[in-house]
């Protein structure tokens, strides 16, 4: 048992009155004992649930990232005019609607624009259906790739996908955890901003509630990130609904509020004033999602299409390859029309399996 944990066990666990936050040295600290096993698993347990109840605080985020940074893994810097998008989506997946951000990403690398994704397998507390597997239905099999193989993925096609169980298993260690209080502990929220890159980056990071986003501001301009864009998506993710005006905010580097944070400029964006209509697709099985999403990089229209065509058209504006939104919406109508998203795609495809076969003509030597 760990003396220290459970003093800081105590400060989160004692209730409304005589409760504390912790410091962000203090979160840290906690952090780092729970992902080297210092702390028991009686008292990680109870400090996830005990966290989780409290509600977080931005400074306490911002010392688990400082953790993150410390142990985790990063791809490294790559050549890039435009600095590497990094998509924050919750590692549990999606159950309710249907995932865009893998047609985003082959769109954006396409483009020219360096994305990473991070996440893991099926996950408490929800189990929908992981990003992992969606691209291995698509042909991309990223659980099997060490570090360096992914970064020379990275390095050739601008995609990059950090996978928990192989780069990360501290922190793969946690979710056990997670799944037996049947509750998202903070660290939940905090992996939505982790950075697993060692370059410049735009963080992009999905959240559900409105208070969620201040957390977020106050944690990055603590680490003093101030290149970041805030999307209330579907099912807490980056993708952007059409059902309902889309909440976005865009960091504007070198401003502060009126607080010294990062100040946060605010976008309603509504699907109808560009043409879409208001309706979100499903998600359906796994098998009839990929099949979609097949569809799309087909050229073919669908609903699914559509919501590609839309979050493309933004990104693609975010991203500072197109001049507005329209123009990005454009420019991703014609890319998955004229099969440039497709191609990319095989392109990814090939350099896994050109990496796969080294390795394995290396092994026989």
């Amino acid at each position: 048992m760990s003396n220290a944990f459970r003093d800081l066990l105590r400060k989160v666990g004692s209730g409304n009155h005589t409760g504390e936050d912790l410091t962000r040295t203090e979160a840290a600290a906690a952090t780092r004992m729970m992902l080297l096993g210092e702390a028991t698993p009686a008292q990680i347990g109870a400090f996830l649930i005990a966290h989780r109840i409290k509600r977080p605080t931005g400074a306490e985020l911002a010392g688990m990232l400082d953790v993150y940074d410390e142990l985790g893994p990063k791809l490294q810097p790559i050549e890039s005019p435009r600095p590497v998008m990094v998509l924050g989506n919750p590692y549990d997946g999606r159950d309710r609607t249907a995932p865009i951000s893998p047609l985003t990403t082959l769109l954006l690398t396409a483009a020219g624009q360096p994305t990473i994704m991070h996440g893991s397998d099926r996950m408490p507390t929800k189990y929908g259906v992981p990003l992992v597997e969606i691209w291995q239905g698509l042909g991309v099999d990223w659980t099997q790739l060490a570090l360096d193989r992914t970064q020379q993925v990275f390095a050739t096609t601008g995609l990059g996908f950090v996978y928990l169980p192989q780069h990360f298993p501290l922190a793969q260690n946690i979710f056990e955890y997670r799944d037996q209080i049947g509750k998202r502990p903070p660290f939940a929220t905090m992996e939505l901003m982790w950075c697993p890159y060692a370059g410049a980056a735009q963080i992009v990071t999905g959240y559900v509630h409105p208070p969620t986003e201040h957390m977020f501001q106050v944690a990055l301009s603590l680490r003093g990130t101030n290149n970041f864009t805030t999307v209330k998506g579907l099912e807490g993710s980056c993708d952007l609904p059409r059902e309902r005006t889309n909440i976005i905010g865009l960091s504007t580097p070198n401003t502060t509020d009126e607080s010294g944070l990062i100040a946060i400029e605010r976008l309603h964006l509504s699907p109808r004033d560009y043409g879409f209509s208001s309706h979100n697709v499903p998600c359906d099985t796994t098998e009839h999602l990929i099949a979609d999403m097949r569809s799309v990089l087909q050229g073919k229209p669908s609903e699914l299409m559509q919501s590609a065509i839309w979050n493309g058209g933004f990104y693609l504006w975010r991203a500072g390859i197109c001049a507005d939104i329209s123009a990005g919406i454009t420019q991703a109508e014609a890319m998955f029309a004229n099969g440039k998203v497709a191609q990319q795609l095989t392109r990814i495809i090939q350099a896994i399996e050109s990496i796969q076969v080294r390795d394995r003509s290396y092994s026989q030597l």
